[in-house]
């Protein structure tokens, strides 16, 4: 197992942000994820089939990438690796960030471990990092995402109307941020 970056509690399991390894993909099933047509629904994914390759790639660039930080969420029952977070296009000068989220495995949705690993990385992207503002878009019918947003304090800033096309539909894509000032 790769030894924790970020690490918190979440009832009674830890729960811990950690670099993603070539295991991940080669011998777990995080690429599968990306398969998915449930785990990808208010996501961008899901489009063209996602390979254990290209996972492999997407996880050497994450592990090289000073524009991103790119980790594994896992949980304290044997190391699982539940899904994947991530400060992205982390901008120098101006003190931004993008933030994105996926839970892979359904066994965790709903409970809570997405808002607890998220508090992690936003916290050390303002407390250790920082930044001055981190921003997330999703689809507009991705509700999860919509209610993560909100409980993170971060405030609905715009609506990229009809921004995406998902399952023959377009969907607005929704802005949200927080500035460091406002994080509690």
């Amino acid at each position: 197992m790769t030894l924790p970056f970020l690490w918190g509690e979440m009832n009674d399991d830890d729960i811990y942000l950690r670099p993603l390894v070539i295991e991940d993909a080669t011998d777990g099933v995080y690429p599968l994820w990306l398969n998915d047509a449930a785990v990808c629904e208010g996501n961008s994914h899901h489009v063209y089939p996602y390979t254990v390759e290209q996972a492999v790639e997407y996880i050497q660039y994450a592990n090289n990438t000073k524009t991103d930080l790119i980790l594994a969420i896992g949980v304290n029952e044997g190391g699982v690796h539940i899904g994947n977070i991530a400060l992205q296009n982390i901008h120098p000068v101006y003190r931004t960030a993008d933030f994105s989220i996926l839970i892979g495995d359904q066994d965790y949705w709903h409970k809570g471990y997405g808002k607890a690993a998220a508090r992690l990385i936003i916290d050390h992207g303002f407390m250790q990092m920082n930044l001055h503002r981190v921003a997330c878009a999703t689809f507009s019918n991705n509700i999860g995402m919509q209610k993560l947003a909100l409980s993170l304090g971060m405030v609905q800033e715009g609506i990229r109307r009809e921004a995406a096309y998902k399952n023959g539909t377009y969907l607005d894509i929704l802005e949200y941020g927080i500035l460091r000032k406002d994080w509690k």
